[in-house]
């Protein structure tokens, strides 16, 4: 059985949900009582392969929220993750997907120092980050992008937003050795890391983000975006495809100008119907077949009996693994989504 932890993406979107799901008590509550509520396995999910093979999975609802990131809820941030993975472990799921903010915040507090969640051990081996196939998945939107807007990726710039991330890495590394990409910018904040990126590809520009933008033809987004900084359509080159894999996803919505395709980034697209209610909370256009790739990795680790934590850790993504994750994909019918997510 496989696994998805995630979350919601605000107070507010949380207590709709709760009333929709049918739990009133926590619908009228505030964010004092969400750092206090427990996991919830919520939905039931049934998969089919198109090499006819079934599975099945649970929906873990950590009942983490973004706001919780400030620095006085950090602690029960952190928290939520931990005894969400040990709800996961507890009912004996094998391979569960880190959705959202749930790697993030399992990688940047180093919670994997926690093993003991009360009577759970945790086994990280039961666990991915999903982290491999979302990169695999933004670089194929990338190239299949640009095909379909005829931008000559040899004569392409592509700017990577949050570069030195365990996704952005990856993606720069595909980038770099499986295409003919002209030019790369690497935009993120932390310095030394650009550098060392840098020194690993052999390539690669280092530059600021506002400088990034005006020269990019295709600009990867798969960085935080810090309070009060926003893209403005104006610095944006014409046409631009912009790749948006952040979470939650809402640049399709702000960034409405003519010659500038925002396509929902890191998302897949199933052949066959999903058994699960859960993808139309976090509206999907399609939530009988789109998914986050991350909690697309679970599956596929479950339709191999790869019970194995196959995204784990930082900037630890090859280009090797993402191959093999991307091969997997195909085999059990997941494609990157893509013209149904442009919006011009």
């Amino acid at each position: 059985m496989f696994g998805l932890i995630g979350h919601l993406t605000s107070l507010e979107h949380a207590q709709s949900v709760a009333r929709d799901l049918g739990y009133p008590e926590y619908a009228a509550q505030g964010l004092d009582f969400w750092c206090s509520a427990p996991p919830q396995i919520v939905d039931t999910i049934k998969v089919s392969s198109i090499t006819g093979q079934k599975i099945e999975g649970q929906y873990v609802e950590s009942c983490f929220l973004p706001e919780m990131l400030e620095s006085r809820r950090i602690k029960a941030a952190t928290r939520k993750i931990m005894n969400a993975m040990a709800h996961a472990q507890k009912n004996g799921i094998n391979i569960t997907a880190l959705g959202g903010f749930s790697s993030i915040v399992f990688e940047k507090f180093n919670l994997q120092k926690f093993q003991q969640i009360r009577d759970i051990t945790l086994e990280f081996k039961r666990f991915t980050t999903g982290n491999t196939h979302t990169a695999y998945i933004l670089s194929k939107q990338v190239e299949q992008g640009a095909k379909k807007l005829g931008i000559d990726l040899s004569k392409a710039t592509v700017a990577v937003c949050g570069a030195t991330g365990d996704i952005g890495s990856g993606v720069c590394r595909w980038l770099n050795t499986k295409t003919d990409v002209g030019e790369l910018l690497l935009v993120a904040r932390e310095q030394e890391r650009l550098k060392s990126l840098q020194a690993e590809l052999g390539r690669g520009k280092i530059i600021e983000l506002a400088t990034a933008l005006p020269l990019a033809d295709i600009v990867v987004w798969v960085a935080s975006m810090p309070k009060g900084v926003e893209i403005s359509p104006d610095a944006l080159r014409k046409p631009c495809l912009l790749i948006d894999g952040g979470y939650p996803k809402n640049m399709a919505t702000k960034i409405q100008q003519s010659g500038i395709y925002v396509l929902n980034g890191g998302i897949v697209e199933h052949s066959l119907d999903i058994d699960w209610k859960i993808m139309k909370i976090v509206n999907m256009d399609v939530p009988g077949r789109q998914l986050f790739a991350c909690f697309a990795e679970s599956m596929l680790l479950e339709f191999e009996k790869l019970y194995t934590n196959f995204s784990w850790g930082r900037n630890l993504i090859t280009v090797e693994k993402m191959d093999l994750i991307g091969k997997l994909s195909l085999k059990h019918g997941f494609k990157p989504l893509m013209l149904s997510g442009i919006h011009s």
